[in-house]
C-alpha cells in the first residue's frame, strides 16, 4: 500500500511540474526575495480568488501557519560573522569593500543579536494582515456567535506571539467571534510533531522517511573564492578560527533574513544576483533533506486536520480551527499533501528544485482548508485549500470545478495515507 501511494504521488506530480523544469531558477532571478527562501518575509501577491460554488456558502476553515518574521533563529549567525571580521581587521586582511562590510555590520548586529529568535515588529503584523484578509474573503464563517474557534501554538515564543496577533486582529474584524486560545506541550506532536515530547514520539513511531536523493550538487562552492577574494586580502585567519563553511552559510543565513527587520543595505556588492541564485538552490537542496524528507512525521497533523474538519462538518456549525508552528512543518506537510504536484522524490540533487522550493514556506506561510455546503438542504461538502492565500491544486484528486474539491475524496485519501504510516 505504501509503494502504491507513493507511485500515485509521483505520477501526479510528473504532470503537474514538467512544465517547469526549465525555469526554476529563473524564477529566483526574476524575484531576488525568492532566493531568501524560508528566511524571506512574507510575499501579498495571492490571485484574485476563485469564487464559490454557485449555491454554496464557506462554513469552516482550517489553517496551519508559521510563525512571522524573527530575527535569526540562532546567534551563531551573528556571532560567527563578527567574530570573522573582527579577526580579518586585526590581521590587517580587508579589503575595501570588506572594511566597509565591516563598519556596516559593526553598527548592525547588537540589537538583532540581543533579539535572537524574537518576533519582529513586521512578524506581528503579517498575521494581523492575514487574519484581516481571511474575514474579509470568507465573512459567512465569521457572522455568527455561535461558531466554534479554535488557536493552538507550537511552544516557542515566535509561534504564540504570532497567535496572538492574528487573534487580536481576526477579532477586531469579526467582533462576533470568540477564539480559545492555548500553546500545550501536548499540542507539539501536532504543531511541530519533530520536537514533541519523547512519550508523544513514541506513541506514534514517527520513524519513515522518502529516500534521499546523491548529493551531486557543488553548485554554491565555486563562488567561495570570490566572495573572499572580495572581503579578505589574506584568509589564513579564517582556519585559525574555524573554518569558511560555517562563515559562508552564516554569512547567507543572514542574507536571507535581515530585511525581516532591517531596512538598510547592509551587503552592499558582498554577493552578485548570480551567486544568490546559486546559493539558493544549495540551500532549497538541504532544506528537502532536512524537511521535505520527513514528510511522514506529519501524520498527526494530518490526522488533526481531518478529525477537527469531520467534527465540524457533523455538528453542522461554523468555525475555524487555527494551528501556528513553522517552517519545519509546512515544509514536510506540502509534499505530504501533494500540493501542486510536490509530491515526487526525485533521484538527483540537481532536480529537487524542480519539486520543492523553500521560497514557498517564507515567513507568515500559511495554508488554509475552506471548507463550502450547500446554501440550502443537504449535499456534498466541498473545499479548496490556499498556500500562502493562493489556491492552489492536489493532482492525486480529481476537481469537482476550478479549485475545489470533494471532502469526501480528500478524507478518503487521507486516510489512506494515514493507514499507510
Amino acid at each position: 500500500m505504501r509503494r502504491f501511494l507513493i507511485l500515485i504521488l509521483a505520477v501526479c506530480a510528473s504532470v503537474t511540474v514538467s512544465g517547469q523544469i526549465f525555469n526554476v531558477r529563473d524564477i529566483v532571478a526574476a524575484d531576488m526575495n525568492k532566493a531568501a527562501g524560508c528566511e524571506g518575509p512574507y510575499r501579498y501577491n495571492a490571485a484574485p480568488l476563485t469564487p464559490s460554488p454557485k449555491g454554496y456558502v464557506p462554513f469552516y476553515i482550517s489553517h496551519y501557519g508559521r510563525h512571522g518574521s524573527r530575527y535569526a533563529w540562532n546567534d551563531g549567525t551573528y556571532t560567527t560573522i563578527k567574530r570573522v571580521l573582527e579577526a580579518a581587521a586585526k590581521s590587517g586582511s580587508l579589503t575595501e569593500e570588506g572594511k566597509a562590510f565591516h563598519d556596516r555590520y559593526m553598527d548592525f548586529y547588537r540589537e538583532p543579536l540581543i533579539n535572537t529568535g524574537d518576533l519582529t515588529e513586521l512578524g506581528y503584523r503579517q498575521h494581523a494582515t492575514i487574519a484581516a484578509a481571511m474575514v474579509a474573503h470568507f465573512p459567512e464563517v465569521f457572522a455568527s456567535s455561535k461558531g466554534e474557534f479554535l488557536a493552538r501554538s507550537s511552544t516557542s515564543p515566535r509561534a504564540i506571539a504570532s497567535m496572538a496577533s492574528f487573534c487580536t486582529s481576526l477579532q477586531k474584524n469579526a467582533p462576533k467571534v470568540d477564539v480559545s486560545m492555548n500553546s500545550l506541550h501536548t499540542n507539539m506532536i501536532i504543531m511541530n510533531p519533530t520536537e514533541a515530547p519523547d512519550e508523544l514520539l513514541q506513541k506514534y513511531r514517527l520513524d519513515f522517511k522518502v529516500p534521499v536523493p546523491d548529493n551531486t550538487s557543488t553548485v554554491a562552492s565555486r563562488h567561495q573564492d570570490d566572495i573572499l577574494d572580495r572581503l579578505f586580502s589574506d584568509r589564513a585567519f579564517l582556519e585559525e578560527i574555524g573554518g569558511r563553511n560555517k562563515f559562508f552559510h552564516e554569512l547567507f543565513m543572514l542574507w536571507s533574513g535581515y530585511h525581516n527587520y532591517y531596512s538598510g543595505d547592509l551587503f552592499g556588492n558582498v554577493f552578485t544576483e548570480a551567486e544568490l541564485v546559486d546559493f539558493w538552490e544549495a540551500e532549497n537542496y538541504r532544506l528537502y533533506l532536512s524537511h521535505s524528507c520527513d514528510r511522514f512525521q506529519m501524520i498527526p497533523l494530518l490526522r488533526d486536520i481531518v478529525e477537527y474538519a469531520n467534527r465540524v462538518i457533523a455538528g453542522g456549525g461554523t468555525g475555524a480551527d487555527f494551528r501556528f508552528g513553522h517552517d519545519t512543518v509546512l515544509n514536510a506537510l506540502i509534499p505530504l499533501l501533494n500540493i501542486n504536484g510536490g509530491g515526487f522524490q526525485p533521484d538527483k540533487a540537481a532536480d529537487v528544485k524542480y519539486y520543492f522550493q523553500n521560497f514557498n514556506c517564507p515567513k507568515a506561510a500559511n495554508l488554509q482548508f475552506v471548507f463550502y455546503k450547500p446554501k440550502k438542504g443537504e449535499g456534498e461538502i466541498l473545499f479548496k485549500l490556499l498556500m500562502n492565500e493562493s489556491e492552489v491544486t492536489l493532482p492525486q484528486l480529481q476537481a469537482r470545478e476550478g479549485p475545489y474539491y470533494r471532502w469526501d475524496d480528500f478524507a478518503a485519501w487521507a486516510e489512506g495515507v494515514i493507514a499507510s504510516h
